[in-house]
């Protein structure tokens, strides 16, 4: 321990000692009452700590996620605001996507590009993109390995959006390479 630890361990100790010393004033004459209330915390605090141990179980319910099915089939269930989001890996790193068949190219994000140990103050946006938020400046990439289950695509060009983007969008430069079913409330890519 050094001797930042150390000051930690006085101080959760010194606020120990006043809460402790609170409950023992407040409740001298209602010790039975002070267990009840001690206990109840407690079970909420453990309830918070078994609530935020599941989150991630919990969070596939509430923004589905892609699954493989036999045959090679892709079902892209739609998330609660009505998109279809989906994971691709790209050179091993795992990229969220919002699916855009309205957009022509797959659009990295400054924040996704980053990620990918792209540079985007180094890159050239010698391209404009129309979007939503106007004209935008684009930088071509060349992303050497995109995989998507057993689908794998080598040296594919994308680009980096100079503005503001929430997330990277996938679009049909990538998505045409399969069948596009809409099916209730799932999108179904088929080679």
């Amino acid at each position: 321990m050094n001797g930042e630890d150390y000051g930690r361990l006085a101080y959760l100790l010194l606020l120990l000692v006043a809460v402790g010393g609170w409950a023992m004033v407040e409740f001298r004459n209602r010790m039975g009452q002070a267990l009840r209330m001690g206990t109840a915390w407690g079970l909420i605090f453990i309830g918070i700590m078994a609530g935020y141990g599941l989150w991630s179980d919990v969070r596939t319910d509430i923004m589905p996620v892609q699954r493989m099915t036999e045959g090679g089939v892709i079902e892209v269930p739609r998330a609660e605001d009505g998109h279809y989001y989906l994971t691709l890996s790209i050179n091993g790193q795992a990229v969220p996507f919002l699916a855009d068949t309205g957009a022509s190219n797959m659009v990295l994000s400054r924040d996704d590009a980053m990620r990918l140990g792209i540079d985007p103050e180094s890159l050239l946006y010698l391209g404009e993109a129309s979007t939503a938020n106007g004209i935008v400046r684009t930088a071509r990439v060349t992303l050497p390995l995109v995989e998507l289950g057993p689908f794998r695509n080598e040296e594919f060009t994308a680009y980096v959006n100079d503005g503001e983007m929430d997330g990277s969008l996938l679009g049909m430069d990538y998505l045409g390479q399969f069948r596009i079913e809409i099916a209730g409330n799932r999108m179904i890519l088929r080679e």
